[in-house]
């Protein structure tokens, strides 16, 4: 089943669920029913026929329901309708079945008539005319408002659908029906509402009736017999515009009307005409309030169906209309005729003139939403080519009049609104610039309206703002000109007549075009266009220039491509222009004209403008490059005489003759002299006010005598220089610096000023002068007086630029010979900086601005004065040959890198300034110093000292000429923006990467240095920036740093007291020591170790942090044990040893992976702890640090071994944590025992069963390396040895892996040493053998049990028979009778002795080997073994009760073997008494006992007798009481047989000193005895 299908099935079961829902009678859900259905139904292609019934019929009973909703009724009506789709006929069969003739209908049943002609005009036109039969049948039965409204409906949608059919009934797939007859129908229900409803209709049925009025009448004026009524009824319909919210509605009915007219070609009556026009005219230009908006667009679009049909009669009613002072009607028709044009309506173009007047006639009004409008119709007529050439110019003109407007209305007397009216006056002005913009100048016509009169809006500064568009239609004009002088020999469109207006001359074009140009630098359009307008003006300008300017001006536009130029290149360019074309025309009078020209310009620019400056240098070049000198002449004395002319008469006389004196340096600096001999009455410092004029005063003068010295040829100035021009500076300042003839130090600024930059401008044009012997002999003077006026500045603010100017001066004149020494340029800068960087932060010196003009002023001079400093610091430091010279001059900066913030600021920004751009600097030069002290800046506290920091820290290996990677570097220092810490450390660091690997080898000492101080003093921030790049350049260069490091090391050693005390920068230097190490492991290990005993806390933290770098620990540790194996090379430790095991401590303490190292670790220092044992530390090697002992505290002696011991602890620590090792069964106590020469080689055996044997590979190494312990000189290392094997022997995957053979031999020799422990071990490792490898026992039977036997005889250390015995226990559990026959007599003897040994473990494994050797007895042996049963039988009897109660169940165990071989089985059942939980008193067991043997054996029971006496002597007094039970036990059932052989007189005596025992239970016991034997004597009639 496809998916459609699946669909398909789905939406049905879903329709027949809805159905089912319509079937019920509740009407709470039949809204959202419906309206599901409806969306159903029409986005479905395809529906059941029996569903479509089905629906038809619920919905049209419920659409005819009263009873329901309103909503609902209009929903299923609309489902209804969407039926049709899916079958026409059936739903309108339905329809209509409900439409019947002289009934009224249900108004839902009408609305669904009426919308099913709207939706399905095709299906609906053949059931048309009887729909209009019977429809007509009912209007008069229609009484109610409802009802006629909705008939009013079904009357608009039938017109509309009939009106469709008439006009495209070529379209519908039938015959052609008589559309007449049904617009007779329509004709007779449109009169009779007409006649009857509309008189009497509420507001809303004439709603209803203007909503059909347009269809229906536009149906009817398709035939001419119903014209004549139809165009009678529209009157009615105009009469309905009384109210805006139906207004819309009777334009729309309006416009469809005009249509249908049009449509038809029918023409209206004028007077309907007018009437049409007069209401339109009212919909758009309501006074009292604004129209509608989508009526106004209704309106407008009625205007230009009126334009088409009429447009001479409607271009007259606006003549009419317009001439009317009211704003309203004005605005309205200007926009009218705005759109009608845009429309481009072909008819309306034979009417160009009309609307061209229509224009002129509201010229003069002063509107400006009037004025507005006017431009945006002149707009609309240029881009449609409705300008025509006699009457468009004024049209241009009042454009360009309206731009200029703003200033002459806003020069009205001021009004109470005139900040209204500015803004209204503004987008007037707005509005023609955007005009002028849009101006498409090659529109059919145009040219001839625009040129050549065009042109006389260049030159006049009130078009100033315009000129960018103005250029661009002046250029369009030219270059299509241009064109078709190439395609056609002659071209008359643009041709230059002055005609009726005056057009400029091309010398006023030139110098306006030239000053325009100057803002073309900072990225200005006017200044491009003006340039580019240059480039196809040379003809016009001078035929001569055609020529050069195909050269100059290209290349003078090209620095313009893409970005703004400096001003002072872009001024210098044009300049030369200006020269070269000069030049090139060579015509003195066209010269002296744009002299002229340029001087009547000097009112059109404000003196701080870029153009009035350029202004004042092109008139002074246009005068150097004059060659009449008379007028030179003239026109300096007519400046000097009359400077106010020029605006800012200083700057611009200055300028002036500044410019003039390139060519005319004589000229100018005799009209200088006459002029001062002249004026010297009047000359003042202040102006002068006697002589009724602004003139010019010494101070000026002084300014003057520096430009012309500026710009002077340099052939002839310094001829001059001293005499002419220094001296005549000198001369004024000196009489400006006198009251009453006296001099005074003189504090007026502007004399300051003006002298500094008269001298500052001098010693440029000295150097520029570029003549090596040439010496200025008033260098020094100069520079005095410069450091003069630096000293009287305050320290405290900064009002006045004359520290910025005066160090300008100091600069120039720095470089002039003679050259100053050394110390004189140290005083000069070290004055200078002193006056400078102290001063308070620049926001204190801006508060005390008044205004934020002060405020900005203040900012500007801080920024200045800091940039000259910076740069007479870099001209200073450069220009010296000697590398010691610079780091001298540099020198004086560093106080302030480290002093308060804005300090640090301002002398960073100044680093900066020496180090960055193009620097040549001494080869010898050293970076590595100051790139340490200014690198870790990057990180600064503020973002203008980080980026100093930064361009600095760069700009130093640009100085070394290594070239970086500039641009990742310059994005990397943008972020340095950033106030987010961690993104400025990243930053640091990443640029830190870069350049660390260039830093010359040698110097890194020097900069480490420096690093380490800053670690030491720099805030935190910058501390770590220290730290990171400290690091990153170890990371880089550590691997050639072999012939520094013992440098480097004790560098960082001696800084670490200090820095301790700042964990973060300690921190730093232990990571340098780790990276370090990374490249020179064993170098740093043999330094370190050179550190006397005991590490102090720094050492101690060194070795740690060498061991936290995880790519270096396992270097360290490889350094450390190679240095250890060498000095255990002969088996003694010495001090070194002890320090590199205080080393491995530290390293491994922290965590340190000993996985791979820790065979060898674990062998090294066991054997260290072994080597150690007792020793005692040198003094000489110990520490001679003074210590300051705590109240209580004792004096620590250093004890190699627990230092060794401490190592080796920490190593099983991180073993365990590693899997490597097992916990110890001795727990912390294994490293006390280990320590102690007495218990060191039990230590050692818990060490060596804490051993983790699944990790037998590590086992293995660690057996393999401590093999030659065995056989060591040293009698410690090699007890160590065995005693680590001996436990290792019982692991059998040992023996499997692993050559315990060769061990098992050196254990059997080392078990004859004359060494007790020694011997120990080593029968332990022969015993353990049985555990280890059972076969290696059998098969070395003989030589073990001899050596183990051996071991029985050592009676003086009970260690060695106990181990003997457990050893004998073990290795007789693998053997037979006949392996251990012939040894068998000489255990069992031996082992009998040790029965009642103090040590209970001893005793016990006496007891379990007896035990064991009861099944080893064989043939030979079984007697003898009886025999010694039976001697030892009162031992195992009286240890039942044995203190330890091991040793009790051993002997109960022991008795129930030997037992068998005495023939009393009947005994068991006495000994199963000792396995019941209760156990049995003592005496009765005993009683019990030798109940049953008495019967089977006397003779045993004698034994037992005459053996106890010697227990009654017993150090415990539970063997001696259990002795005196039992002896009563054995008495007492002894036969009178041997009762009589009993020795009475000493058992008496001996019971009766046990009466006396100290223990209570022995007296009783004893006094028990006593008397049984007195009662059994007595019974056997034995004398006592």
């Amino acid at each position: 089943m496809t998916p459609n299908t699946e669909e398909f099935i789905e939406m049905f079961g879903d329709i027949n669920l809805t159905l089912g829902m319509l079937n019920k009678e509740d009407i709470v859900n039949k809204e959202d029913i419906y309206s599901h259905l409806t969306s159903v139904i029409q986005n479905t292609d395809i529906l059941d026929d029996a569903i479509v019934q089905q629906l038809i019929y619920y919905a049209s009973k419920d659409m005819r329901d009263s009873n329901m909703l309103r909503e609902i009724r209009m929903l299923a009506g609309e489902v209804l309708v969407s039926l049709a789709a899916h079958d026409f006929n059936s739903v309108m069969y339905e329809v209509q079945s409900n439409f019947r003739i002289l009934e009224l209908p249900n108004e839902f049943v009408v609305l669904a008539l009426a919308e099913l002609a709207t939706r399905y005009v095709s299906q609906s036109i053949p059931f048309m005319m009887m729909t209009l039969l019977t429809m007509q049948t009912m209007l008069r039965l229609a009484e109610d408002e409802r009802m006629k409204g909705t008939f009013c409906i079904a009357l608009e949608k039938f017109s509309k659908a009939i009106y469709k059919y008439v006009n495209h009934w070529r379209d519908f797939p039938y015959p052609r029906l008589d559309a007449n007859r049904l617009s007779d129908k329509i004709l007779m229900m449109f009169r009779y509402i007409m006649e009857k409803w509309a008189p009497l209709a509420s507001p809303m049925q004439t709603l209803s009736i203007i909503k059909a009025h347009g269809p229906t009448v536009s149906l009817l004026l398709h035939r001419e017999d119903f014209c004549g009524y139809a165009l009678g009824q529209v009157p009615w319909l105009l009469s309905q515009y009384k109210d805006k919210e139906i207004d819309f509605h009777v334009t729309q009915s309006l416009k469809q009307i005009l249509t249908a007219a049009v449509l038809y070609d029918i023409g209206l009556p004028r007077s309907l005409r007018r009437s049409i026009f007069i209401n339109l005219l009212q919909q758009i230009c309501r006074a009292p309030e604004p129209p509608v908006k989508e009526n106004e667009m209704e309106a407008s679009s009625c205007f230009l169906i009126l334009a088409h049909s009429n447009p001479g009669e409607l271009m007259e009613f606006f003549d009419e209309q317009i001439r009317s002072n009211n704003e309203a009607i004005r605005m309205g028709i200007l926009t009218l005729l705005r759109s009608a044009v845009n429309a481009e309506e072909p008819r309306l173009r034979d009417h160009i003139i009309s609307i061209e007047r229509t224009v002129k006639i509201v010229m003069g009004d002063l509107s400006t939403k009037v004025r507005n409008s006017v431009l945006l119709l002149i707009q609309t007529m240029c881009e449609k080519s409705y300008i025509e050439a006699r009457e468009g110019w004024p049209l241009i003109d009042y454009v360009f009049s309206q731009f200029t407007m703003l200033n002459r209305n806003l020069e009205k007397p001021v009004k109470t609104n005139f900040h209204e009216n500015e803004k209204e006056e503004e987008s007037v002005r707005e509005t023609s610039l955007e005009v002028l913009k849009t101006l498409d100048p090659l529109v059919i016509g145009m040219p001839q309206v625009l040129w050549p009169r065009i042109l006389t809006f260049v030159v006049p500064a009130e078009y100033t703002e315009a000129l960018e568009p103005l250029f661009s239609i002046i250029r369009i004009l030219i270059m299509a000109e241009e064109k078709k002088k190439h395609s056609a020999k002659e071209s008359t469109a643009l041709v230059i007549s002055t005609g009726a207006v005056k057009l400029p001359s091309p010398q006023q074009l030139l110098a306006r075009l030239l000053v325009i140009s100057m803002p073309a630098s900072l990225g200005e359009l006017r200044g491009a266009g003006a340039i580019g307008l240059l480039k196809i003006l040379p003809e016009i300008i001078h035929p001569k220039l055609v020529d050069l300017w195909k050269i100059r001006l290209p290349e003078l536009l090209q620095p313009l491509e893409g970005k703004n130029i400096s001003t002072v290149l872009w001024e210098t360019m044009l300049l030369q222009l200006l020269k070269e074309s000069l030049w090139k025309i060579d015509d003195v009078a066209w010269t002296i004209q744009l002299t002229r020209d340029f001087k009547q310009q000097m009112g059109s620019y404000s003196n701080t403008s870029i153009e009035k400056k350029f202004l004042w240098k092109a008139l002074g070049t246009t005068l150097a490059s004059c060659q009449d000198s008379d007028f030179v002449n003239s026109q300096i004395k007519e400046f000097l005489t009359a400077p106010n002319q020029l605006g800012d008469q200083r700057q611009g006389i200055t300028c002036i003759l500044g410019y003039c004196a390139e060519n005319h340096l004589d000229i100018v600096l005799k009209v200088l002299k006459t002029f001062q001999n002249q004026e010297k009455f009047f000359m003042n410092r202040c102006k002068s006010l006697f002589s009724g004029k602004k003139s010019l005063t010494k101070t000026d003068v002084m300014v003057i005598y520096g430009a012309v010295a500026l710009h002077a040829p340099k052939k002839q100035l310094l001829s001059r220089l001293n005499q002419d021009i220094v001296s005549q500076v000198l001369f004024l300042h000196g009489q400006c610096s006198q009251v009453l003839g006296m001099s005074v130090m003189n504090k007026d600024m502007d004399l300051q000023m003006s002298f500094t930059r008269s001298i500052t401008e001098i010693g440029i044009a000295v150097q520029d002068a570029e003549d090596q012997g040439f010496q200025f002999s008033y260098k020094e003077m100069l520079i005095g007086y410069m450091l003069d006026f630096i000293r009287g500045e305050p320290l405290d603010s900064l009002a006045s630029p004359v520290r910025w100017k005066a160090l300008i001066a100091i600069r120039y004149l720095s470089k002039l010979k003679p050259q100053l020494s050394l110390q004189d340029h140290l005083n000069i800068l070290e004055e200078n900086t002193r006056r400078l960087l102290p001063l308070p932060p620049l926001e204190n010196l801006k508060s005390e601005g008044q205004t934020d003009k002060d405020k900005e002023h203040i900012q500007f001079l801080y920024e200045r004065s800091m940039d000259a400093l910076g740069k007479l610091l870099k001209t200073m430091m450069w220009d010296n040959v000697n590398a010691e010279d610079c780091q001298e001059m540099f020198n004086l900066l560093r106080m302030w890198l480290v002093s308060k913030e804005w300090e640090r600021e301002r002398a960073f920004q100044i680093t900066a300034k020496v180090l960055t751009n193009d620097i040549a600097a001494p080869e010898n030069f050293k970076i590595g110093s100051l790139l340490g002290l200014l690198a870790p800046h990057s990180c600064d506290t503020l973002p203008t000292i980080r980026q100093a920091a930064a361009s600095s820290t760069i700009g130093l290996f640009y100085i070394k000429g290594i070239h970086l990677e500039v641009e990742r570097l310059q994005g990397l220092q943008e972020g340095l923006e950033s106030d987010d810490v961690q993104v400025q450390i990243k930053i640091s660091s990443k640029i830190a990467k870069i350049v660390s690997k260039f830093i010359p080898n040698e110097e890194i000492l020097m900069f480490l240095e420096e690093m380490l101080d800053g670690l030491e003093s720099l805030n935190p921030t910058c501390t770590k920036a220290c730290g990171i790049w400290m690091i990153t350049v170890l990371k880089e260069q550590g691997a050639a740093l072999e012939d520094q490091l013992l440098e480097i090391l004790s560098t960082i050693y001696h800084h670490m007291p200090v820095l301790r005390q700042k964990e973060e920068s300690f921190q730093f230097v232990l990571e340098a020591i780790s990276q370090i190490a990374s490249f020179h492991m064993e170098t740093v290990v043999v330094n370190l170790l050179q550190k006397p005993l005991p590490f102090d806390r720094d050492t101690k933290t060194l070795w740690k942090a060498l061991a936290e770098k995880p790519a270096s620990s396992g270097k360290l540790l490889q350094a450390l044990i190679g240095k250890l194996e060498t000095e255990l090379e002969d088996d003694i430790a010495r001090v070194e040893a002890i320090s590199v095991a205080c080393a491995m401590y530290e390293v491994i303490s922290i965590g340190t992976s000993v996985t791979g190292l820790y065979p060898e670790l674990f062998t090294l220092l066991l054997k260290l702890v072994s080597c150690t044992l007792g020793q005692k530390m040198p003094t000489s090697s110990w520490s001679r640090r003074r210590h300051v002992m705590q109240q209580g505290e004792q004096q620590q002696i250093p004890d190699p071994c627990r230092l060794s011991t401490a190592t080796l602890r920490c190593l099983q620590a991180q073993a365990m944590r590693e899997g490597l090792a097992k916990e110890s069964d001795e727990g912390d106590n294994l490293w006390t025992l280990l320590s102690s020469p007495s218990t060191h080689h039990v230590g050692v055996c818990s060490l060596a069963r804490s051993m983790a044997v699944w990790q037998h590979g590590v086992i293995l190494d660690i057996m393999e390396q401590l093999l030659s312990s065995l056989t060591s000189s040293s009698e410690n290392y090699r007890i160590t040895g065995t005693a680590f094997f001996s436990e290792l022997m019982k692991e059998p995957i040992l023996w499997k892996h692993g050559n315990l053979r060769d061990v098992l031999i050196l254990m059997d020799q080392s078990a004859w040493d004359s060494n007790a422990t020694l011997r120990q071990m080593a029968i332990r490792g022969l015993g353990n053998t049985a555990s280890g490898a059972p076969h290696k026992v059998k098969k070395h039977k003989q030589l073990m049990l001899e050596s183990i036997i051996r071991g029985l005889y050592h009676l003086a250390r009970t260690e060695v028979v106990c181990e003997s015995l457990k050893a004998l226990k073990k290795i007789l559990n693998l053997l037979t009778d006949r392996d251990v026959s012939f040894y068998f007599k000489e255990i069992v003897l031996q082992t009998r002795t040790f029965f009642e040994d103090e040590q209970d473990d001893v005793r016990l494994t006496a007891i379990f080997l007896f035990e064991d050797l009861a099944s080893l007895t064989g043939r030979r042996w079984k007697i003898f073994f009886a025999e010694e049963i039976k001697k030892s039988l009162i031992s195992f009897l009286l240890h039942l009760w044995d203190p330890n109660p091991k040793i009790g169940v051993a002997c109960r165990d022991v008795l129930m073997v030997c037992i068998p071989f005495l023939g009393l089985q009947e005994l068991y059942r006495v000994l199963d008494h000792l396995l019941d939980q209760d156990l049995p008193r003592v005496r009765d067991f005993y009683r019990q006992f030798c109940v049953k043997l008495a019967k089977k054996n006397q003779e045993i029971l004698w034994i037992l007798h005459t053996h106890s006496f010697t227990f009654f002597t017993s150090s415990w007094e539970v063997i001696r009481s259990a002795a005196v039970k039992l002896t009563d036990a054995i008495i007492l059932n002894l036969t009178s047989q041997y009762v009589e052989l009993l020795d009475r007189e000493q058992l008496i005596t001996r019971l009766q000193e046990l009466r006396r025992d100290p223990c209570i239970s022995v007296q009783r016991a004893a006094e028990a005895a006593l008397q049984t034997l007195l009662r059994r004597c007595k019974e056997t009639s034995i004398p006592l």
